[in-house]
């Protein structure tokens, strides 16, 4: 058995019955999202668009400073599919926050949280005042190894590629139609300069992604070395990334009073 995760054709129809129920149910007009220019965002910008129709979502692009190259394939690419498109830096907002917490000497990574989070705020306003929901563009390997800032780029209503890996991502965004411009440009959060996704993660994610398809399986370490063709030091980093970030993927813990209880059991 070869560790490779399969995009299928049928996973577009589940994923778009999936957005059309989530904005039935929440009772919105729509929905709005973050429109970075790479993959993720591209693609489920896509997938909305078709699900319930362009004139019912909100791409907006949220650079940090000018934006450059990204925020010009974002606009191009709203413009293809139809849907509405605006612009909001958030740098004089978290130049702001950086100056009222004194953060300008803060390591990249905080700094870069304060950005995600920042994100986060300003759609989050557009979907109050707009009257929609959040889509949000994280995928499965980025929510599995826990690459994603908690309640900024985290944070959403739902998640329509959270059971995609990224090389399924990519499948489904060539299938779709996604220009190679968006499909082929290098992962990156853009929460610094020079930051990559693969840098980062310490990983590409075609081995990532066949790791952490045995992870998935239950497989022994060994065994996910063996099949997904990567040394046992990267399986080892990998299940690292994926059992230390576990708080990300659960509602804020709380002790156990009551007949039934929040995050635990009691089922919604």
């Amino acid at each position: 058995m070869d560790l490779v995760p399969r995009y299928k054709e049928e996973h577009v129809f589940i994923i778009e019955a999936f957005i059309v129920h989530s904005v039935r149910e929440s009772g919105r007009k729509g929905v709005i999202l973050g429109l970075s220019g790479g993959i993720d965002s591209a693609l489920v910008a896509k997938l909305c668009a078709d699900a319930i129709g362009p004139e019912r979502v909100l791409a907006l692009a949220l650079p940090d400073g000018k934006g450059g190259k990204d925020l010009k394939d974002a606009q191009r690419f709203a413009k293809s599919i139809g849907i509405e498109f605006q612009v909001v830096d958030i740098g004089p907002i978290a130049t702001a926050f950086e100056k009222r917490l004194q953060a300008s000497g803060a390591d990249p990574i905080a700094r870069g949280n304060l950005r995600a989070r920042t994100r986060m705020t300003v759609l989050y306003y557009g979907a109050n005042t707009e009257d929609r929901v959040v889509m949000g563009t994280g995928n499965k390997s980025e929510i599995l190894t826990g690459y994603a800032t908690k309640f900024g780029d985290a944070g959403a209503d739902f998640l329509p590629i959270g059971d995609l890996y990224k090389t399924q991502v990519r499948e489904m965004a060539v299938h779709l139609g996604v220009p190679p411009e968006i499909v082929e440009k290098t992962p990156t959060a853009g929460l610094w300069p020079g930051q990559t996704d693969e840098g980062e993660l310490g990983i590409p994610y075609a081995d990532l992604d066949r790791v952490l398809l045995g992870i998935e399986l239950q497989m022994d370490p060994e065994a996910i070395a063996e099949k997904a063709g990567v040394p046992l030091e990267r399986v080892r980093h990998v299940q690292a990334l994926v059992g230390t970030s576990v708080h990300k993927r659960k509602m804020p813990l709380i002790p156990k009073l009551g007949a039934r209880t929040v995050g635990l059991d009691w089922r919604e």
